[in-house]
């Protein structure tokens, strides 16, 4: 050939797929889907409504969970879920569906304040500019979000509905007879003209109007009290107990947590409970998030007993085995219990054990020193298993309902107020923490049901605790009453009625759920749209004052304190801006202008994402939370879905209390007021995994630059030194992070979609290898190839029918694909992908263009800006994007024949090659007559034929 028809290597490269055609390919492509609005779902109605034939399909609505936008930027971990529900959206959208799929960000939070902190820039500078740079790192993963829906949750426009969502539960009760929350509007109406009884008896009308705040606070499902929090003085800020690690201490920041008694703001979700509970059987969750949200509510069922004290009342218990009340031989408060302080005599019973009283001259003494003690250990080394038991004698006796007998009241560490009512009646010889107790102390160990393991009834002569529940009672007769001989299911039943014919106790039911810890001593955060009267009377701001927006502050930090002290007090950023916190207000109470107080506290970070499923659908609407027709069209209850919610939610099994629990119950609450017509936020759940990468500690333990390790005769080294290997989470902090940028330089998006996709299940942890990128970039690379001439760019396809062969592995792939894309199965979708292209290619000649275009087809969900382009090189004006999925042909799927093997005696002696479809008769007839199966017989005497059509015969003689 001349050198005239050789083309250069210039020319020849232009034409092949590599990492510079790929960055020109995605980025013209994504220019064109943002100009054209490609990836914009119409609504029913509102300013966002379009085309009514779109709408008129069957909707999707496709949600990751909420990105916080970080300074660091994403790693390959982060994007896993955004590319999962991307493909799952485009599959969905090429299946005929009106697919809602945006992201926002959650942009409120203790990072940006902490950066804050530091630099002295503002949080809304920082988080800003950290939303634009994760934008520009996202839009390269051409993800097809309908941008016109995104926010974030520091827009004033956006919290004006959070807040205004909290003066909807603030302006709430639940009505324990209609089981949902109403207006505490109707619950004063009733208090007014006497159709409900005032607490404390006195008439509505004579109740100042701190004692009316007063009773109502007691309603409210969003309500301020003084109760027991998680201090953390090394953050300056009190923390919910989903936000306490297992240790004790601050998920963020790792420092000590205290009990504190604080004026905080709590959401009332403990009302909520049951219908937390009951409606998880009707999401599609994993059942191992389901578990954690049953066990963190925690139902359990029992009674509750009243034990008189003297002249200070009665100590209230729940218990869960109320059959063993005769076996009550003494009883343990919280240290916090507010009974505490009003039941210690000031001096020593007379005949007090000396154990009992830690060595202190006076019970106040001992109280007041084990008080101190208890706050300096978290609720978890609280209930921790050891064997020493703490605890300090009260110096307080109660009698027990049953027996008349009087009990030490103690107060000791492993009972927690968060749990039943702060008390316990202690029965220690069937519960293995009040056993332990009580032999420490000395205390009397009473059997009342009988071992079943022959070590008899003498506790004296035990070395544990018996606990059954399929046992007999004994020694447990009183007056009107005796369960001796009964089960335990007979003798709970007895015992309850007993307790309330007598109305000292009845059955209850407890959880373990406590109400949600809802103040923040922070500055970026949704302020609180509630300010005080002169008389420390909340009032809430009315909607037309909303939003209420965050002042300017000159330090943004609240103030710390040294990590272990227990004994300091919050004092929060808002709280220095005096003009911002002390203002003069009309607020339409027919009260004129008036001096009030702003609260300075500020919502969690969790506020903002526990509705903003909701903003997705009607982002732009500043007259409602949500046009109900368009609720109603995206998240209403369907067939299959009865409490609505979102088709398919993707996000880290890690939020599986606090930010999903949350959720539900905010869904709850507006579900009930009339305002959403679903009770659920998310009906499907899918959390998809990590991914790992490994890290290098150098002999100090320090971790080194993962990209700069070389691995040689197998070791790995670090600037000559010898360093460890370890395998663990992909982050900053092990200086083993991989960006999505340097893959996408090197490769192009769509092999990094791939690669993540291919790794494996989504939702199993998978380890970052970057030297296997390159796998799916060959793949793309013979994709191309297949359908354009790397020399001169020419489409290569041909017109014509393709043969059989290829029909079959065309239709084949088809049908494997698309099952496993609707099923999120994407690393076996790939894999078909993979071998179809591999069958074209091998067969060496050029693709009909009916086979081309359904492999680009197939390929879209994934690789969308290389299908894209091969779309229109193939001679198409509009975007793939919207084309029609491929369909099977199930003429093709099925098999012309199947090899079915022959046994005799358990051992293979034939195989045929017989129709999918043939019956057991005929291939039993087909075996038998079988030459290789004759001759294996012998001419002995068949007994028996077991027919599994058409795959497998086994011949018994």
């Amino acid at each position: 050939m001349s050198e005239t028809n050789t083309p250069a290597p210039e020319a020849a490269e232009a034409h092949r797929y590599t990492a510079a055609m790929a960055a020109d390919i995605e980025a013209r492509w994504q220019d064109v889907w943002d100009a054209e609005g490609t990836y914009e779902a119409p609504n029913p109605t509102g300013d966002l409504a379009g085309d009514p034939a779109v709408v008129a399909r069957p909707k999707k609505f496709i949600m990751d969970m909420f990105p916080y936008p970080s300074g660091a930027g994403l790693h390959v971990g982060h994007p896993l879920g955004y590319i999962a529900t991307d493909v799952f959206a485009r599959h969905q959208r090429m299946s005929g569906h009106n697919v809602l799929h945006t992201l926002g960000f959650d942009a409120f939070g203790l990072p940006a304040e902490q950066y804050a902190v530091q630099t002295g820039t503002h949080p809304r500078v920082s988080t800003e500019a950290n939303i634009e740079n994760m934008k520009v790192q996202l839009r390269r993963l051409g993800l097809g979000h309908d941008k016109r829906r995104s926010f974030a949750t520091i827009d004033p426009e956006y919290y004006k509905w959070t807040q205004w969502i909290f003066l909807q539960i603030y302006n709430s009760y639940y009505d324990t007879d209609a089981k949902r929350a109403r207006p505490i509007s109707e619950l004063v109406a009733a208090f007014q003209n006497g159709t409900r009884e005032v607490p404390g008896g006195r008439a509505w009308a004579e109740l100042t109007a701190g004692e009316r705040a007063d009773v109502l606070n007691g309603f409210r499902l969003a309500y301020a009290s003084d109760a027991p929090v998680n201090w953390c003085p090394g953050l300056g800020t009190v923390l919910a107990n989903e936000e306490v690690t297992a240790d004790g201490r601050s998920e963020r920041g790792n420092f000590p947590v205290f009990k504190a008694k604080l004026s905080q703001w709590n959401m009332r979700i403990t009302a909520y409970a049951d219908r937390l509970l009951d409606d998880l059987d009707a999401l599609d969750w994993p059942e191992a998030i389901k578990l954690q949200q049953r066990n963190w509510i925690g139902r359990s069922e029992g009674a509750r007993v009243d034990f008189s004290v003297g002249g200070a009342g009665a100590i209230t218990v729940f218990t869960t085995r109320p059959d063993t009340l005769f076996g009550a031989t003494y009883m343990v408060l919280a240290p916090e219990h507010e009974l505490v302080s009003s039941i210690v005599p000031a001096a020593w019973p007379e005949g007090t054990h000396p154990v009992w009283t830690g060595g202190h001259a006076t019970p106040a003494a001992a109280v007041d020193a084990y008080r101190k003690q208890a706050a300096s250990k978290s609720d978890v080394e609280r209930q921790a298993d050891a064997k020493d038991k703490t605890g300090v004698f009260t110096g307080a006796y109660a009698t027990n309902p049953v027996s008349g007998e009087q009990v030490p009241v103690f107060i000791a560490d492993y009972v927690l107020m968060g749990y039943g009512t702060g008390a316990i009646m202690a029965v220690p010889a069937h519960d293995a923490r009040d056993f332990e107790f009580a032999r420490a102390f000395e205390l009397p160990i009473r059997c009342v049901v009988e071992p079943t393991d022959g070590r008899g009834t003498d506790p004296a002569e035990w070395d544990e605790a018996f606990v059954s529940y399929d046992a007999k009672l004994v020694n447990s007769a009183g007056e009107g009453i005796s369960l001796d001989g009964l089960g335990v299911v007979e003798a709970k039943a007895a015992i309850t009625d007993w307790l309330a014919e007598r109305a000292i106790g009845e059955g209850t039911v407890n959880f373990r759920l406590r109400d949600w810890l809802f103040s923040r001593q922070r500055y970026w955060g949704e302020p609180f749209p509630i300010v005080y009267d002169e008389d420390g009377v909340a009032h809430p701001l009315p909607e037309s004052m909303l939003p209420l927006e965050l002042p300017e502050v000159e330090d943004y930090s609240p103030r710390t304190f040294e990590p272990d002290d227990a004994a300091s007090q919050p004092e929060t950023p808002l709280s220095r801006n005096e003009a911002w916190v002390h203002v003069d207000l009309d607020l339409g109470d027919g009260a004129g202008v008036r001096r009030y107080r702003r609260e300075t506290n500020t919502m969690p970070n969790w506020a903002g994402s526990c509705w903003y499923e909701l903003r997705y659908l009607d982002p732009n609407n500043a007259s409602a939370l949500v046009d109900p027709e368009i609720e109603q069209y995206w998240m209403g209850p369907r067939e299959g879905a009865p409490h609505g919610g979102v088709d398919l939610y993707v996000g880290g099994a890690e939020h599986a209390v606090l930010h999903l629990l949350y959720a539900r119950f905010w869904s709850k609450v507006l579900f009930d007021l009339g305002h959403v017509s679903s009770a659920e936020p998310f009906h499907k759940l899918f959390n998809q995994g990590m991914i790992q990468a490994y890290a290098y500690t150098d002999a100090r333990g320090v971790y080194v630059p993962a990209a700069e390790v070389e691995e040689r005769d197998g070791g790995y080294f670090y600037k000559g030194e010898p360093v460890k290997r370890e395998h663990g989470k992909m982050g900053k902090s092990l200086k083993n992070a991989v960006t999505p940028d340097e893959i996408c330089e090197e490769y192009g998006a769509d092999t990094l979609r791939l690669y993540e996709m291919a790794m494996g299940p989504l939702d199993v942890s998978r380890p970052w290898d970057t030297r296997a990128v390159v796998g799916q970039y060959r793949l793309l690379q013979r994709l191309w190839r297949n359908v354009v001439d790397e020399e001169s760019g020419a489409v290569t396809v041909v017109d014509g029918e393709p043969g059989e062969d290829t029909l079959r592995a065309l239709h084949k792939a088809i049908d494997g694909v698309g099952g496993d894309m609707a099923g999120l199965r994407f690393n076996t979708a790939i894999a078909k992908i993979t071998e179809l292209n591999n069958t074209l290619t091998k067969a060496g000649r050029p693709l009909e263009r009916s086979v081309a275009e359904r492999l680009v087809l197939l390929v879209a969900p994934l690789a969308p800006h290389i299908a894209e382009e091969l779309w229109h090189r193939l001679g198409h004006s509009d975007s793939v994007v919207h084309q029609d999925f491929p369909v099977a042909d199930p003429a093709y799927v099925v098999d012309e024949t199947v090899t079915c093997v022959v046994q005799v005696k358990g051992k293979v002696k034939a195989r045929l090659e017989v129709p999918p479809a043939i019956s057991d008769a005929d291939l039993e007839q087909l075996a038998v007559t079988d030459a290789g199966v004759v001759a294996a017989l012998g001419g002995a005497e068949i007994r028996k034929v077991i027919v599994r059509a058409p795959k497998l015969v086994n011949i018994v003689i």
